[in-house]
């Protein structure tokens, strides 16, 4: 897996997140570098368990598609004298 990397309108948006999180839920204010640092350090340890989960849900909408392929592939069959 590459490194995930966030242009940098995402990453501010993603910080001023961060940053409201710790103010109105932990009643703490954390600036810029601080909020940058944990979002570092989320992506580094916790972000590939997203970055799986996103593509095992990927992987089942893909599955369920293809099995709804395959049964309209079945009805668009001829009958044949071998098919009874």
């Amino acid at each position: 897996m590459s490194e995930i990397k966030f242009n940098k309108n995402e990453k501010e948006i993603i910080v001023k997140k961060i940053q409201m999180y710790f103010q109105e839920e932990l009643d703490q204010k954390i600036g810029q570098f601080d909020a940058e640092f944990f979002l570092d350090f989320i992506g580094e340890e916790i972000g590939a368990y997203f970055y799986n989960r996103g593509l095992f849900d990927a992987q089942a909408v893909l599955e369920k598609r293809m099995e709804s392929l395959t049964e309209a592939i079945y009805e668009l069959e001829k009958p044949t004298e071998f098919s009874r």
